[in-house]
């Protein structure tokens, strides 16, 4: 009897173990790095927002006013997101959730971008949008839909999209995003408009193409539209 009862919880040990291996994983990160420091009165950032005492807290925490009004789009993409995230609404710290309008004008683009932290919902409200997303390595493949207003469309998290303006009118769109701050990556942006440049040499390689074309690249302005 000892020694079943020995084998049982041997067993039960065991198997606790590894669901625990299972289970565990790190929390999704909320920034794009957070160095290690072994003195806290050193570091600047942290995984998320210091919390304040809920009994502190007030309604103006948890609130955003004007997503109603439209915003400028006369820019090199022609579109303008606003976004209403935790930098926006303090309260949505560690709720996991944030929300974007979109503008664009007649023939605007929300370029090419991934969301590093983030899957995003979007849904047109007014015009009529060609969005699309690329699969990671090796497929590469593309999806890609022609929205109409009340139409509703998904990007997974960290793969790249864009929405296109196809119509002669203005479009609004909304988003909602798995993350109090999704963070944006533009590709052209950080590809051709990095800080310091990336290497003519690296980037000739990577896309083929001549060191011209890349200095031409790296020479334009990179609007952000966000």
């Amino acid at each position: 009897m000892i020694k079943m009862n020995f084998h049982f919880l041997l067993a039960t040990t065991i198997l606790a173990f590894a669901l625990s291996l299972v289970y565990a994983s790190d929390p999704s990160p909320l920034q794009d790095f957070c160095v290690a420091l072994d003195d806290p009165k050193s570091a600047v950032f942290v995984n998320g927002k210091f919390c304040k005492d809920p009994k502190l807290a007030k309604a103006n925490d948890f609130f955003f006013s004007g997503l109603n009004i439209p915003r400028n789009t006369s820019n090199p993409v022609g579109s303008t997101v606003t976004p209403v995230n935790v930098a926006q609404i303090p309260g949505l710290n560690t709720l996991g959730i944030s929300l974007v309008r979109i503008d664009y004008a007649p023939k605007g683009l929300n370029p090419p971008h991934t969301h590093p932290r983030a899957t995003e919902i979007l849904v047109v409200l007014e015009g009529t949008l060609y969005v699309g997303f690329v699969t990671s390595n090796p497929d590469n493949r593309l999806f890609t839909k022609t929205l109409y207003p009340g139409d509703v469309f998904v990007f997974p998290e960290g793969l790249i999209h864009f929405q296109f303006n196809v119509g002669k009118k203005k479009a609004v769109a909304f988003a909602g995003l798995s993350s109090q701050n999704p963070g944006v990556i533009t590709i052209a942006n950080a590809v051709f408009g990095s800080n310091p440049k990336i290497s003519a040499d690296v980037l000739t390689k990577a896309f083929q193409v001549d060191k011209k074309v890349v200095n031409y690249l790296q020479a334009q302005f990179w609007w952000d539209n966000n």
